[in-house]
């Protein structure tokens, strides 16, 4: 009982954290996307002076960065399945200091990882990441075919 009260009252933090980490993230995804765009101006300028409309690029630099989403989770899911199932399986041993805290705490701390939490994770990520994968896209729309060819900046 004393250890689900004091998991209860770590919540909001670890939600902080989560929101920290999720925003961190973003930050990465959005940067990625921007450098992309940058660094592919021309590519866009002569996809848009072939006949692509503004929303087709849009749409196809926003696709590009729902796949990364994708390809992450599986190539995160190549190593952390195993480390996980790991620590659910072995438990997370505690230090002796543990004792000091207050309230009885067993040797190991076995860790619960149900499909809810794994799915809802992956689908919010994926969510997430379309978004910011979208928000640098919008700057293509105001970019002229003739001066992304001739390599002016956004």
């Amino acid at each position: 009982k004393d250890l689900t009260e004091m998991i209860r009252s770590k919540s909001f933090g670890s939600v902080f954290i989560y929101m920290l980490l999720l925003f961190l993230a973003m930050l990465a995804i959005f940067d990625t996307q921007i450098f992309s765009i940058f660094r592919r101006k021309k590519e866009i300028g002569t996809l848009m002076a072939l006949g692509l409309t503004r929303a087709r690029v849009i749409k196809l630099f926003t696709l590009e960065g729902s796949l990364q989403a994708i390809f992450g989770a599986i190539i995160g899911a190549v190593y952390g399945i195993p480390v996980l199932s790991l620590f659910a399986r072995k438990g997370w041993t505690l230090l002796e200091a543990t004792d000091s805290y207050g309230f009885a705490l067993g040797e190991k701390l076995y860790p619960v990882f149900t499909i809810g939490i794994i799915a809802g994770t992956a689908v919010l990520i994926f969510i997430t990441t379309t978004i910011v994968s979208y928000l640098p896209t919008r700057k293509i729309a105001k970019l002229k075919p003739t001066e992304a060819l001739r390599g002016r900046l956004m």
